[in-house]
């Protein structure tokens, strides 16, 4: 089969043939992919952000975001059959860890992790297992949704726990409209009543920020601190979900951040520089967000089975991987680049 892979870091990604992947196991599941979401983490990888820490062995396939139809299934398989329309959480975890049995899989001590330490969706086939598949809504495409898998399952995972602290009044800051900042706009709007204030450097992301649900859009140039606390009476936010990180978001943030605040760190890549006595004094948290369970993902899908939350894509073919990576890089993509074998 075709297959995208890293060959060696800080170089492009090449295509090349590669077996099929084969149930040997009772509880495997092999998709035929529909739909692969083209990640920044992809452009981290290739960067070598990741190399010590998935201890990958190169050449391998990328790919995280993953959805498509059932292929074959193991012996034991029975949530799933040949043929079913799947969405594929990013993590293959064993269920029998203290995690796991507490339903936060996304800590599993044994996971791996298609696309980041073992082979991904880059291709036209993934091998994954029973615990990692979710059936989804007839009216639902792979292709259209496949970023759901990861940009989506953390967008959610990071909302639905911003969600559980904000009430009717609140205000929250969303920085960043882009592939992930999108998908969480429409996700706190379907499970909070809050205030949402949306700021991004890019007119376009936050034109389409406030056609999504977004309370108020502020395009980044230089007063952006200054602009949300006139929206914010001079408090700042109850909640800041920073899906960048990187580029100066992080110290923008905590500036936007009311005393007690908690600011949710999505987007990476930069460090967090805040003197420990202004975190004591002002009681502000700072909130960590991975991914998100299996249960975040069959709940994602719920919401864009209703749809209460839409992917806005752009496909390309598994052949202009290059284009796609480029273009992504570039801060051409409007939501998220989906490759489709």
């Amino acid at each position: 089969m075709k297959a995208v892979q890293v060959v060696g870091y800080h170089e492009n990604l090449r295509m090349t043939e590669v077996p099929e992947p084969e149930v040997t196991g009772p509880w495997d599941v092999v998709v035929k992919i529909g739909g692969a979401g083209v990640c920044r983490t992809d452009i981290h990888i290739l960067e070598g952000q990741w190399a010590e820490k998935s201890g990958v062995t190169l050449p391998y396939t990328i790919g995280h975001e993953n959805a498509g139809w059932v292929h074959a299934v193991g012996s034991a398989v029975t949530n799933v059959a040949e043929g079913d329309k799947v969405i594929v959480h990013p993590l293959i975890t064993c269920g029998l860890c203290a995690a796991c049995r507490s339903g936060d899989d996304v800590h599993c001590s044994a996971s791996a992790f298609p696309g980041i330490d073992t082979h991904g969706g880059y291709a036209e086939y993934l091998k994954t297992s029973a615990r990692s598949v979710v059936r989804i809504d007839d009216s639902l495409e792979p292709a259209d949704v496949a970023a759901l898998a990861d940009a989506g399952l953390t967008a959610y995972h990071a909302a639905a726990k911003a969600a559980r602290r904000l009430r009717p009044g609140n205000r929250c800051v969303v920085i960043g409209a882009g592939g992930l900042g999108h998908i969480g706009i429409q996700v706190l709007k379907a499970l909070t009543a809050a205030e949402l204030i949306v700021v991004d450097r890019n007119p376009d992301a936050v034109k389409l920020a406030v056609s999504i649900g977004a309370d108020h859009g502020v395009v980044a140039e230089g007063r952006q601190v200054e602009e949300v606390l006139d929206l914010t009476g001079g408090a700042g936010a109850e909640v800041v979900l920073d899906f960048v990180g990187e580029g100066g978001a992080t110290r923008d943030g905590v500036g936007m951040l009311r005393r007690a605040g908690d600011y949710h760190v999505v987007g990476y890549g930069e460090n967090i520089d805040v003197p420990t006595i202004d975190i004591i004094s002002t009681e502000i948290n700072f909130i960590g967000n991975l991914v998100g369970s299996y249960t975040d993902l069959c709940e994602l899908m719920v919401l864009a089975a209703q749809g209460k939350v839409r992917l806005h894509t752009t496909k390309y073919p598994l052949e202009r991987f290059q284009d796609a990576i480029d273009d992504l890089d570039a801060g051409r993509i409007r939501g998220r680049a989906i490759l489709t074998p």
